[in-house]
């Protein structure tokens, strides 16, 4: 009876969140080695990492249905959210018109999601915009051949947005991981870190980890690790540890 009533007046544990809202290479950064799940694992117990990709999606999209992704009554817990389109808004207009969105409209997508967001109760200290990576057009159009159309993006038009969600960041206060400039500075080799010319590899998700982790890593290190480590759990009366409020 001692034992139900200590459970009874203790609180219910709600872990804060990291959502992760874009893409494919969102939505697909939680297979094996992908960087949303590398991300989770370094958070393990501290902190759920919330998948929110969405495959095809374009920043127009996004816009319209962040708000059912994203509500005021949660915000407060939230720790991080990360933004990243533009990998299928620069697919060009007269190849792809269903996810071309032009570059002006695509920056003021992203800052009225920065500014929904605030809205909501997420400051913009806590989004981090990701601009879309390089884009090997070889490689690429393979993939659209073998669908049966023509090669529908171009890394220098990749590049435009990319400069465009560096400069819409800016405009918000926001910071962004420019992996269009960092792929491929210096002249390195960008193409390893991409599957099929616009999708990440395994180097991609560990280069997208490790920048990331970057950005992120100040924005998480106050989260406390959540229920006490085994070793420190009262043997003999295991309420008074697991319990009690952190």
């Amino acid at each position: 009876m001692a034992e139900q009533t200590a459970m009874s007046k203790c609180r219910t544990l709600t872990w804060p969140k990291m959502i992760l809202f874009g893409d494919s290479i969102t939505q697909s950064s939680f297979q094996n080695n992908g960087w949303g799940s590398v991300i989770a694992d370094k958070l393990a117990r501290k902190c759920d990492v919330v998948n929110r990709g969405l495959s095809g999606y374009n920043s127009r999209w996004g816009k319209i249905v962040l708000p059912r992704i994203v509500n005021h009554d949660e915000s407060a817990n939230i720790a991080a959210v990360t933004v990243f389109f533009g990998a299928n808004d620069c697919a060009l207009r007269e190849k792809n018109p269903q996810q071309h969105v032009p570059l002006h409209e695509y920056a003021e997508n992203l800052k009225a999601m920065s500014s929904y967001l605030a809205a909501a109760g997420v400051p913009v200290g806590k989004v981090i915009f990701i601009t879309p990576p390089p884009i090997h057009e070889e490689a690429w159009e393979k993939e659209c051949t073998l669908k049966g159309c023509p090669l529908n993006r171009l890394n220098s038009v990749a590049g435009q947005y990319a400069q465009a969600c560096v400069r819409a960041a800016a405009q918000c206060g926001a910071d962004v991981l420019d992996l269009w400039t960092l792929m491929q500075k210096d002249g390195q080799d960008f193409t390893v870190y991409l599957s099929d010319g616009l999708h990440l590899s395994d180097k991609g998700n560990q280069f997208v980890t490790r920048h990331l982790w970057q950005l992120l890593e100040n924005r998480v290190a106050h989260l406390p690790f959540i229920l006490p480590y085994w070793a420190d759990v009262d043997a003999g009366i295991p309420e008074n540890s697991l319990l009690c409020d952190q």
